[in-house]
């Protein structure tokens, strides 16, 4: 007989999902955007936590929804928003991910 609490799966583990769509304040290109989101992860471990789950988090932003699924999971990276804009890891740092990292604005202005 085992213990009630002794499941090896998460039930509160959230399943990930693309980001609502949104706006940036002034339009940008997809240089820009791009160099936004390389600031962004040059800095991120600077903020706290680990830099082995800043970088699985960088890993899962850049992959697919199945693929970045399987990312968080094996890191024991706790999901708060589904969009992967706050996740904790196991020891309960606090990881913040800027939806512009995660996804492209609606006024996203397309390189010629």
């Amino acid at each position: 007989m085992g213990c009630a609490g002794s499941s090896q799966s998460k039930p509160d583990a959230k399943k990930i999902r693309k980001p609502k769509p949104w706006k940036h304040p002034q339009p940008i290109t997809k240089t820009q955007l791009i160099q936004l989101r390389d600031e962004f992860w040059d800095t991120a471990p600077h903020y706290g936590g680990r830099k082995e789950i800043w970088d699985a988090l960088r890993a899962a932003a850049e992959a697919d929804l199945t693929l970045a699924q399987a990312i968080v999971d094996s890191a024991g990276v706790i999901v708060q928003s589904s969009d992967l804009t706050v996740c904790y890891d196991e020891r309960g740092a606090k990881y913040e991910i800027p939806k512009y990292v995660l996804s492209e604005p609606t006024n996203l202005i397309r390189d010629s």
